[in-house]
């Protein structure tokens, strides 16, 4: 609708799948919540903020209450612009695409769904279907860094989510290079940090330096540019403030999210 509005595009025809029932559903099983292709982000907000923590936050940030109610999750990843809000979320717990043509279905890893800015490995004839997202496991964040504080496009962007179980970190980083990325050197740092100082057994405060860390292989991850939203370097130093701020609360409320889990494991 952007490069209709700014007479880039002129389709000579649109079709409109929001009125098919089985595209709005969602479903929970095996860990996962599969959201199909209309699902918006009110929907995530309203229903699914407990499973989906991080794609709930950064389903709050995304325009106004009428563009959420209409807006998809599926359709910010189809349109796979480096800044999309859904996108480090997705990627930090780990996602996947559900694909669907006539030939058949296919499922894509979140990671190797975008092939540039604004590209994507769907073919001519493919359309997507759903999104299977696993359940949280731990603390989500998602933070995002914009030139005013509603209605905007991210200047930079990311999100975390713990996987107390499997004893991993996941991480997500939008608008900080031609698509959206993983900082999987920063999230094996801490993955040994975290196993190797016991922290995951007693959730004690983590090290100053465990953090800076951290946030520093963050941002160095990113592979920004200049833009009329912001300047590389303003991008990278946001970046290693979200990473830390993210981090720390997330971790913090560590102890919250297992009490919460046992009551849920008595029901």
């Amino acid at each position: 609708m952007v490069e209709i509005n700014f007479a880039r595009r002129r389709p000579s025809s649109l079709l409109d799948l929001s009125h098919l029932g089985a595209l709005r559903r969602w479903t929970k099983s095996n860990g996962e919540v599969e959201l199909g292709a209309g699902v918006t982000y009110t929907d995530v907000l309203e229903d699914l903020r407990h499973d989906l923590p991080a794609l709930a936050i950064a389903s709050r940030t995304v325009g106004s209450p009428q563009i959420r109610n209409r807006g998809t999750i599926a359709g910010n990843l189809a349109t796979a612009s480096p800044a999309g809000d859904a996108h480090p979320p997705l990627l930090a717990t780990g996602a996947t695409v559900r694909i669907e043509s006539m030939r058949g279905v296919r499922d894509v890893p979140i990671g190797g769904f975008f092939t540039g800015p604004k590209r994507n490995v769907l073919e001519p004839d493919e359309l997507i279907r759903s999104v299977v997202v696993p359940r949280a496991r731990g603390p989500q964040q998602f933070s995002k860094v914009g030139t005013r504080n509603a209605m905007v496009i991210a200047v930079v962007s990311f999100a975390l989510a713990l996987d107390v179980p499997g004893r991993r970190v996941g991480t997500g980083i939008g608008s900080a290079a031609p698509t959206p990325i993983e900082a999987i050197e920063a999230s094996a740092y801490l993955d040994r940090e975290l196993a190797r100082g016991g922290y995951w057994e007693d959730h004690r405060e983590l090290a100053p330096g465990v953090v800076d860390r951290f946030a520093r292989l963050v941002a160095s991850a990113a592979r920004p540019i200049d833009d009329v939203r912001g300047p590389a370097g303003y991008r990278v130093h946001a970046l290693r403030v979200m990473a830390r701020r993210t981090l720390c609360w997330a971790w913090s409320s560590l102890e919250v999210w297992d009490r919460a889990d046992r009551v849920d494991g008595q029901r």
